[in-house]
């Protein structure tokens, strides 16, 4: 039952408010009981000072006189319903008491006998008499000249009344301190069940979503930093579901994907087994086989890229390079793709362009996914032009793709870029082609920004930091 959080806070919290009560508890018990206990003492020693006044002093020249004047002032003490005189003769026994009934002869009294060799001759004594009532005493022995005790007055005031004022106090503090301990064990319990239930919830939460029930979620019970936590968790839930689904998606996507060139390659391999075909039926199936092993080899290369990525080992060969080299070469690469589908494929070369610092291969592999997307969602008789221009404003070379397509819907719009991500699904693609390609350009400490309206067509932006001399220091060639 007590375990963990709640086992902490005993020991750590609980365990400190009630060390704090105790002491709070036993401090006030003692400050009763010196207070109480100091009151009588010092009534008993305003008592004492009176005996300058019947004994001159503090001599007497025989027993006595000193007798006849101890029995006068006891008869006389004003203070009788406060406290008890009693008139102590040289041999230690009480002759009188102020209540007018002498003590018990066999009653001690160890005041007399400190007082009777005491410099001051005062004597004091806190215990209990022979009937078991605890009282308070002081004895002041009378001396003759000689230094002889001839007698003594001893006060005594009982202590009833001071032990049960210590008593009902030390009982009140304990009662305020189980009042404040209860408070606080209610009021602890209360937060500790506020925390301990959600986290537990959110435990067994967990461990259904570890097991792939993306469907589970959190039941918010508070508003607070456990509530933000709940919507944290269930956050996570709704995109572990959402990724889980897109890769699903994906599976199926590139299994399709890999079918569609395998079978038209195993399809026409079959027709050129089975019988020598007519010269265009050869070159017709020859070129399907280039075609879609083309297809099927970039299809490959995207998704070796892609586990590259995810596990930290995309390679870039870093060195300076002429951007344009790289923009013509992809450019002419899929221009005569451009003309076979009927669409007009523009680019006006640049004279000249800065230097840039990066991977060659990388970038063309990026401008060459650009304008292959430009292609596949541009109808026939549409338009891709693409531009190259140097921006003296963030000194970056910007590569310009355009197209007038179908666009891509504003709601999908953001998430292009993320993996698994497909937005036409009626378009053949892995689906993981711009996140290849974003993630390149981000090594380049570069953008890429894409711009789309439905059915006026997408602009692509791809911005590359100027070469200057020292730019390279740092960087290595090899995984980044």
């Amino acid at each position: 039952m007590f375990k963990g959080i709640t086992r902490r806070w005993l020991i750590n919290t609980f365990g400190v408010v009630l060390a704090i009560i105790v002491l709070l508890v036993v401090a006030l018990s003692f400050a009763v009981h010196s207070y109480c206990y100091g009151t009588l003492e010092r009534a008993l020693i305003e008592r004492d000072t009176e005996l300058s006044a019947i004994f001159p002093d503090y001599t007497s020249e025989s027993t006595e006189s000193f007798e006849t004047a101890a029995l006068a002032y006891a008869s006389d003490f004003a203070y009788k319903d406060k406290m008890e005189v009693d008139i102590i003769n040289a041999a230690g026994r009480v002759i009188i008491t102020s209540t007018g009934y002498s003590s018990g002869e066999d009653e001690e009294i160890p005041d007399f006998s400190e007082a009777v060799v005491s410099e001051t001759s005062v004597g004091k004594y806190t215990g209990k008499l022979k009937s078991g009532e605890s009282v308070m005493a002081l004895t002041h022995a009378v001396k003759n000249y000689n230094g002889t005790a001839v007698g003594a007055v001893r006060y005594i005031v009982s202590l009833r009344e001071a032990n049960f004022r210590v008593f009902i106090y030390t009982l009140i503090g304990a009662v305020v301190g189980l009042i404040i301990i209860s408070a606080v064990a209610v009021s602890g319990f209360y937060f500790i069940r506020s925390i301990v239930k959600p986290v537990s919830m959110m435990s067994d939460t967990s461990k259904q979503i570890a097991q792939g029930d993306f469907n589970a979620r959190v039941e918010k019970m508070y508003d607070d930093e456990i509530g933000d936590l709940c919507d944290s968790i269930n956050d996570m839930a709704h995109e572990l579901d959402s990724n889980e689904k897109l890769k699903n998606d994906f599976i199926s996507r590139v299994s399709h994907e890999l079918r569609t060139p395998l079978t038209a390659i195993k399809g026409w391999a079959e027709t050129m087994q089975y019988g020598v075909p007519d010269r265009i039926t050869l070159e017709k199936g020859m070129s399907v086989i280039v075609k879609e092993s083309g297809r099927l080899t970039s299809l490959v290369e995207e998704l070796l890229d892609f586990s590259k990525l995810q596990s930290g080992r995309l390679t870039m060969q870093m060195e300076k390079m002429d951007i344009l080299a790289e923009v013509d070469e992809a450019v002419y690469m899929l221009r005569e793709r451009a003309l076979s589908e009927s669409k007009h494929l523009l680019y006006d070369e640049p004279e000249r362009m800065p230097v840039i610092f990066g991977d060659k291969n990388r970038l063309k592999q990026v401008i060459l996914n650009i304008l292959d997307n430009a292609l596949k969602y541009t109808p026939e008789g549409g338009m891709i032009g693409v531009q190259v221009y140097r921006d003296f404003v963030d000194d970056t070379v910007k590569i310009i793709v355009a197209d007038n397509g179908c666009g891509i819907n504003p709601e999908d719009l953001p998430k292009v870029k993320d993996k698994f991500y497909k937005a036409n699904q009626k378009i053949n693609g892995s689906g993981i082609g711009l996140a290849v390609a974003d993630e390149i350009i981000s090594l380049h400490k570069g953008t890429l920004d894409i711009e789309s309206s439905l059915e006026v067509g997408t602009t692509v932006t791809i911005s590359l930091p100027i070469y200057h001399e020292g730019d390279e220091d740092g960087i290595e060639e090899g995984i980044i």
